[in-house]
């Protein structure tokens, strides 16, 4: 086999294990070479120890996260459509694998976990400083260099906060408010930050209005 399938094999055994155990229990080595039917030694052939494991492990499961979400960032419908869209596709995987988000979500002092977890914020982000970007062109205000500055720590604020809440959510003993209205409510709170936002700037957004026409506004106004 493939070192890079050998390591997707093990990589994915992992991820099986975290989902079969209860939501923070400790996972061995010996369980995901047991789930991946190798022997330890063969699974360190494939890491450089423990660490570089996990950080692995983590980087798998946001991109198992993402695979879920960016079919999501399709730029149809209206801009609250949209961003209630993505926000429902996030609750609605964390609460189907509590054990996974619990793992993706966690905060590391790791430069290179940090690292992959801003990459995977960094494609939402996106998202968001565009809205803004192109409300602006829109509306003909002049985003200043202090603004551009700011927007990507804004955002990445805006992403902690629904992380932050979809994690004490999945901690509570009872799983209360359901799904559904836990990302209405969520996805009220991210469009009041970034219309927030957005005003401070003298740029007023409709929730309402088609993807379609914002895009292409803002293209013909450049």
């Amino acid at each position: 086999m493939h070192r890079g399938e050998r390591r997707a094999q093990i990589l994915d055994a992992a991820v099986a294990v975290i989902e079969r155990e209860p939501v923070g229990a400790e996972i061995h080595v010996r369980q995901i070479a047991t789930e991946a039917g190798l022997g330890r030694a063969v699974l360190y052939r494939h890491f450089a120890d423990r660490a570089d494991l996990d950080r692995a492990v983590q980087k798998r499961i946001l991109e198992l996260l993402m695979d879920e979400l960016v079919p999501q960032f399709e730029l149809s419908g209206t801009i609250g459509s949209t961003i209630e869209r993505i926000v429902h596709a996030y609750v609605t995987w964390a609460a189907a694998h509590p054990a996974l988000h619990r793992i993706g979500a966690a905060e590391s002092q790791d430069a290179e976990r940090l690292g992959d977890v801003i990459q995977a914020t960094e494609q939402i982000g996106s998202l968001i400083a565009m809205l803004v970007t192109a409300g602006a062109h829109l509306l003909e205000v002049e985003l200043t260099k202090e603004d551009g500055q700011i927007l990507d720590p804004l955002v990445f604020g805006i992403v902690g906060q629904a992380v932050g809440t979809v994690r004490f959510w999945l901690a509570r003993e009872v799983r209360e408010p359901s799904v559904d209205l836990l990302a209405t409510h969520l996805t009220r709170s991210v469009w009041f930050q970034i219309d927030g936002h957005a005003r401070d700037r003298g740029i007023v957004l409709d929730p309402d209005m088609s993807l379609d026409d914002l895009v292409m506004s803002a293209m013909r106004s450049d």
